[in-house]
C-alpha cells in the first residue's frame, strides 16, 4: 500500500515537473548568452548587494545559469542551461562553452520557481574537472554560499574553504545560496551550434575557435569589464 501511494506521488511529481523543465530546454544558445549577459549586467549593477570585487578578480572561473527552473511536489528537481568561462593563462577571460546544471531533492515542497544562479570557481580543480565533462558541487569539489558586498572580507570561516561561491537571485533578490548535489555537465550539443562539430570545451577555453557570435563575445566582455574595476 505504502509502496503503492509512493509510486503514485512519484507519478504525479513528475507529471508536474517535466512540462516546467521541457519548456525551459527550449532556450537557443544565443539567447542564454544575452539571458546570462542580462543577469551579470543587473547583479553587478549593486556593488553593495553584488558579488565581491576582488572575489571576481582571483576567480579561476565564472559560470552563469539565468532561470534555473526549480519545480517539486514531494519529489523536487532543478535544471537550468548557462555558460561558463575560465581564467587564461594572460589573466584575460575565455570564450564560453555552454552548460547545463541539475538536481533534485525530496522533501515537503510544492511549486515552480526560476532562479538566477552565479558560481565562482576559486580554484584550478573545479575547473579542470568541468573541462573533463561533468561535476557535481559538494561531492567533486567544496561549495558554499558566497558572501555580497564590496569586498570577501565577510566569508566565514566554512565560507573560505569552499573551492566554490554559489549565488543566486530570486524575485530580484540576490544572495549567497547552497547548491550541494547539483551537477554541472558540458552542453556539447549547444557547444556544436555555436562553435561547430567535434569542437571540445579546452579547445574553446584556449582560444582555439573563430567566427564567435557577438552575443557569446559579449559574455566573455562583459567578465573582462567586471573583473577590471
Amino acid at each position: 500500500m505504502l509502496k503503492a501511494s509512493l509510486r503514485r506521488l512519484s507519478l504525479l511529481a513528475l507529471a508536474l515537473l517535466l512540462p516546467a523543465m521541457a519548456a525551459h530546454a527550449e532556450d537557443p544558445p544565443l539567447v542564454r548568452a544575452k539571458n546570462a549577459v542580462r543577469v551579470l549586467n543587473e547583479i553587478m549593477a549593486a556593488p553593495d548587494k553584488a558579488i565581491p570585487q576582488d572575489l571576481l578578480r582571483d576567480a579561476k572561473a565564472i559560470a552563469v545559469i539565468p532561470d534555473l527552473v526549480k519545480a517539486g511536489f514531494i519529489f523536487g528537481g532543478r535544471r537550468g542551461e548557462g555558460l561558463i568561462s575560465v581564467k587564461t593563462a594572460d589573466g584575460t577571460w575565455s570564450n564560453p562553452s555552454f552548460i547545463t546544471m541539475t538536481g533534485g531533492s525530496i522533501g515537503f515542497q510544492a511549486g515552480v520557481s526560476s532562479t538566477d544562479v552565479i558560481l565562482v570557481f576559486r580554484t584550478q580543480r573545479g575547473v579542470d574537472s568541468i573541462v573533463d565533462g561533468k561535476f557535481t558541487l559538494g561531492a567533486d569539489a567544496a561549495a558554499a554560499a558566497g558572501p555580497v558586498g564590496r569586498t570577501a572580507s565577510a566569508a566565514t570561516d566554512s565560507q573560505l574553504k569552499a573551492e566554490i561561491y554559489s549565488y543566486s537571485r530570486s524575485r530580484g533578490l540576490f544572495a549567497g545560496v547552497a547548491l550541494d548535489g547539483s551537477a554541472l555537465r558540458i552542453d556539447y550539443d549547444a557547444n556544436a551550434a555555436v562553435y561547430g562539430a567535434g569542437i571540445t570545451p579546452r579547445r574553446i577555453f584556449e582560444g582555439g575557435v573563430g567566427n564567435v557570435p557577438g552575443p557569446v563575445v559579449d559574455f566573455r566582455d562583459r567578465l573582462e569589464e567586471y573583473t577590471a574595476r
